[in-house]
């Protein structure tokens, strides 16, 4: 049965995550790494899990803001924040570091409406980076963020190369 559009803001909650609640950030990252997994050609562990090894740090890094989205009281998905870009030295830059919608809630506003509520919480200049690859994504982060400034973002590509992965990236950055 298809979830009832999303219409209002009061069936919507975004909430910081305590500790206590690692396990639930947890294995939402693994649905998330598990629909990733379709771009970033990263292997499962011999455990069964992909694990996320920086989750703890959301705990102890003043820097950093894990949250976990409600509708209705019903676990709807995940935002992670941090200050300071991972891919460049700027610290000062507001960064989506991790963002899922768990696919009941998608298409229906409400990762426009967490990430408008996000943006509006943490003021200053935003980074959002999107794998040029996934398609559905760079189009839903567009919108986004374009109905939140009211105009198109500066938006530029960029070739992240790690140890052990490299990818390119279409990076946006605004003001709120």
């Amino acid at each position: 049965m298809k979830y009832d559009s999303f219409n209002n803001k009061d069936d919507l909650k975004i909430v910081k995550a305590s500790i206590e609640q690692m396990p639930i950030l947890a294995n939402l990252l693994e649905l998330y790494a598990y629909d990733f997994s379709e771009y970033w050609k990263f292997d499962i562990g011999d455990d069964g899990f992909y694990g996320y090894e920086d989750l703890p740090l959301y705990w102890t890094d003043p820097n950093r803001y894990p949250f976990i989205i409600y509708v209705k009281n019903k676990i709807a998905g995940l935002v992670m924040v941090q200050k300071g870009s991972p891919i460049s030295d700027d610290k000062e830059i507001w960064d989506i570091a991790e963002f899922f919608i768990l696919k009941k809630y998608k298409k229906q506003g409400v990762g426009t409406e967490v990430a408008q509520q996000i943006w509006k919480k943490f003021k200053g200049c935003w980074q959002v980076r999107v794998l040029v690859e996934n398609e559905i994504a760079c189009a839903f982060w567009l919108q986004a963020i374009t109905k939140f400034i009211g105009k198109t973002p500066e938006k530029t590509v960029r070739h992240i190369k790690k140890e052990d992965w490299s990818a390119d990236w279409f990076i946006y950055k605004f003001e709120q």
